[in-house]
């Protein structure tokens, strides 16, 4: 392992984008969101997924120099088209317009169409709660990895869920979750780090549950479980959480569902990830500063929930990425030496210069 400081990981990616031909200022907001994924410790969806954005870039599946635009847009309600750049310009564009939105109706509600990958949901979800708002972010996936209940075969991936909403004495409740059991990018960081998966987070090649993290990345396609893991467990459940969010993130807005064409069934160059946003004023519904008020006192009170280990007292959601965030601010953001060499990769590729060994 070794530790990057915040400010070196965002000059090391803003070279690599640089190199790449993105626009000045859409490389601050892809390089901003990036760098918040692993301040919170979020590291499958930071610095970690440059690899794949640099495979996707190759590929001709992702457009470096976008011209997204606003294409419908009707009282509380918009529709963005990303036109294939990553996911992180037109999502943080889209809450900032649902937002908007919110101050001025009460509710805001925006989609996003051809866009990509766009790093961690809940970094979307809080730009909302840091302006005193309820915020929700739902996104579309880029693959089929996730077993729908029953299944033999994936049809969807882990479609993310994530909430926010201010409090005043307490930190933001932030929940930010797959519909999966995990993650793909928790896969490649145990692949990176050379440890076991547990059983019940994947499958091999065969659909047999796997602890092997190289068997799980090398099946095709790869074969998750939903959040439950069984039917006795409520796998049902987290594949019908799943289901919702690709009905707001992808059918709404026109999207594909896992990277495939749904009429066609095909995958096509460009992947055209949909995502969703909400953004509700709770002084719409309540006095100002009596919702942030009862919050604090519904998380003051699952706080002082008696644990069963004095050790592991009650958190509620958002505590462990407030916590890493302060931590890894002060000390640096750990990476593994796999993760280092993948990015330097990426850099000598474009020419970029490579900074975080310095």
């Amino acid at each position: 392992m070794i530790t990057v400081s915040h400010e070196t990981l965002r000059k090391q990616l803003s070279e690599i984008y640089r190199a790449w031909g993105m626009d000045e200022d859409e490389i601050g907001i892809v390089v901003n969101n990036m760098v918040e994924s692993d301040l919170r410790g979020i590291d499958s969806h930071g610095a970690g997924m440059l690899p794949t954005y640099a495979e996707r870039r190759r590929a001709g599946a992702v457009n470096v120099n976008p011209d997204i635009k606003v294409v419908r847009d009707f009282g509380a309600v918009a529709l963005i088209d990303a036109d294939h750049g990553l996911g992180h310009v037109p999502a943080t564009r889209a809450m900032e317009m649902a937002c908007d939105k919110a101050a001025q109706f009460g509710i805001g509600a925006v989609t996003v169409r051809n866009s990509n990958h766009f790093g961690a949901a809940g970094v979307y979800s809080t730009m909302a709660s840091d302006r005193g708002l309820i915020g929700i972010c739902t996104t579309g996936t880029t693959q089929r990895a996730v077993l729908p209940t029953f299944a033999k075969e994936p049809r969807y991936s882990t479609n993310p869920i994530a909430f926010a909403a201010p409090a005043k004495r307490n930190d933001d409740f932030s929940l930010d979750m797959a519909t999966s059991t995990i993650a793909v990018g928790k896969l490649n960081i145990a692949r990176r780090a050379e440890k076991e998966i547990p059983i019940g987070w994947a499958a091999d090649e065969e659909g047999v549950p796997t602890r092997d993290p190289f068997a799980a990345l090398n099946a095709t396609p790869k074969r998750l479980s939903p959040l439950g893991g069984t039917r006795e467990l409520g796998s049902h459940k987290g594949y019908g959480l799943a289901m919702m969010v690709d009905i707001l993130s992808s059918v709404l807005s026109g999207s594909f569902i896992g990277g495939h064409n749904l009429k066609t069934g095909e995958r096509e160059q460009y992947i055209n990830v949909g995502h969703f946003v909400l953004a509700i004023d709770p002084k719409a519904f309540r006095d100002d500063g009596e919702f942030e008020e009862e919050l604090d006192d519904l998380i003051d009170m699952l706080h002082a929930t008696p644990p069963v280990d004095p050790s592991k007292p009650v958190l509620v959601s958002g505590d462990p990425e407030h916590k890493s965030r302060i931590e890894r601010l002060a000390k640096g953001i750990p990476m593994t030496d796999t993760l280092a060499r993948e990015v330097r990769e990426v850099a000598e590729e474009c020419s970029a210069p490579f900074i975080l060994g310095n």
